[in-house]
């Protein structure tokens, strides 16, 4: 049975009484947003502590920080003006990002230039944190949810907590393509009329990389809105794309059925460990970052599974250093709990190790992060001309403060070089290949 989505009333629905204002900036309602209602109960003195280390660590970097009424610090960079500094500290001193992303979300703090001001943090990651401390983070980092696992069941649950938030929301600000995915712009910077020609460009850059043509036996993993689709089969290609998304679904076929590819394609809600068939290519566009960790063996052996002698799979995908994700695999992170549940970026190595005991070897990779980072920034450009429209789809400021957030937290990952998006190309190897997919 479907379960409600979070962060959202129906359109037109009173909401739920607000809780008193956490800081003069915003309004929470503690039915909806528990933990940002409440400032956590830290000690005294981890707050003292966090306090020293976070001010002693924000003055090394090129940012002007404000701290209640006291005069601002530093001389250059954006301003980071923190209005309630008990509460910013209390949060980061017990819950660590987590608490640094609420804190935003119940406007504790703000900034004249978020992504700039997330740029530098993201830059300066791995020297925010003393060493002697880096190494007890196991005793303060908070581990992800065994709930958030991605088995078939949570993984639809994982799925369905973002991605069936509102068809109408992602429509505000993805543009009409609906491709919820880096860009390939030909040139940057670029407009929002760059957008959906740039997608095209993207995803044509992927089906030449599958070599999908008039014939081919398509498989794409994760359908998004149908886009991907809807390309392969103006090629002459006959689509199967699976997807967890109930909403995605829906529209995917609407879009599919409008443009009269109804015998080409077919969009089955269904989990990637229980498609069946021999497919001459398989595509996938940064859906691997939704899998998990424990699951990739299983996902590179479905690949191998799905893929007919001969055949390519080109996949696009999110990926961070192998040494930052080694240090961060097990960290349950502000994206975890309100974005992304169960997620986890891979690096490309770690692509590389789980392909290949699959019998899969990587033949070409290729990245363009810079090309996310402008991806993003159209995005929440056109997101925050939408407060109105946000607002009749039932979700309220501090939904609004949280998309925002997201949105300019990834684009600055991509600019600081933390987070990078690859296009990469699969193939059986030559053993795999002889035993006609047997290993």
């Amino acid at each position: 049975m479907k379960t409600s989505v979070p962060y959202r009333t129906e359109a037109g629905a009173a909401l739920a009484p607000a809780a008193a204002p956490t800081t003069a900036r915003e309004q929470v309602d503690a039915a909806r947003w528990p933990d940002v209602a409440r400032t956590p109960r830290g000690s005294s003195a981890r707050t003292a502590v966090t306090r020293l280390l976070v001010q002693r660590a924000l003055a090394a970097l090129p940012l002007r920080v404000a701290l209640g009424d006291a005069p601002v610090t530093g001389a250059e960079g954006p301003l980071l003006r923190v209005h309630d500094p008990d509460a910013f500290f209390r949060r980061i001193g017990t819950d660590g990002l987590i608490g640094f992303g609420e804190s935003y979300m119940a406007g504790e703090w703000d900034t004249d230039e978020l992504v700039g001001a997330l740029t530098v943090l993201a830059s300066h990651l791995t020297s925010l944190v003393p060493r002697p401390l880096q190494r007890l983070r196991g005793a303060w980092a908070h581990r992800r949810p065994r709930a958030q696992r991605n088995t078939p069941e949570g993984a639809r649950e994982n799925i369905h907590r973002h991605y069936d938030l509102s068809n109408d929301l992602f429509a505000l600000f993805l543009g009409p393509t609906m491709t919820y995915s880096s860009a390939l712009f030909p040139r940057r910077p670029a407009a929002w009329s760059d957008l959906a020609g740039a997608q095209h460009r993207k995803i044509d850059r992927l089906l030449d990389l599958a070599g999908v043509g008039e014939g081919t036996r398509l498989l794409e993993i994760g359908t998004g809105w149908g886009e991907l689709a809807l390309r392969a089969a103006a090629r002459g290609a006959r689509v199967v794309t699976v997807t967890l998304s109930q909403e995605q679904r829906a529209l995917a076929q609407a879009r599919i059925a409008q443009a009269g590819y109804t015998d080409r394609v077919s969009v089955e809600l269904c989990d990637y460990r229980q498609v069946t068939g021999v497919h001459d290519a398989v595509v996938s566009v940064e859906m691997i970052e939704a899998v998990g960790e424990d699951y990739w063996p299983v996902y590179f052996q479905s690949l191998e599974r799905l893929l007919a002698p001969g055949g390519r799979i080109a996949l696009q995908a999110i990926t961070m250093p192998h040494d930052r994700m080694l240090a961060t695999r097990t960290t349950y992170t502000w994206i975890h709990k309100y974005i992304f549940p169960g997620g986890i970026i891979p690096s490309v190595r770690a692509i590389e190790e789980c392909a290949a005991p699959a019998g899969l070897r990587v033949e070409e990779n290729d990245g363009f992060g810079g090309h996310y980072a402008e991806t993003l920034r159209l995005w929440r450009e056109r997101f925050a001309e939408q407060t109105a429209t946000v607002g009749a789809l039932g979700f309220d400021g501090v939904f609004r403060r949280m998309w925002e957030f997201y949105l300019a937290y990834s684009e600055a990952g991509f600019r600081a070089g933390y987070l990078d998006v690859r296009q990469l190309l699969l193939a059986k190897d030559a053993t795999t290949a002889r035993n006609g997919g047997r290993r």
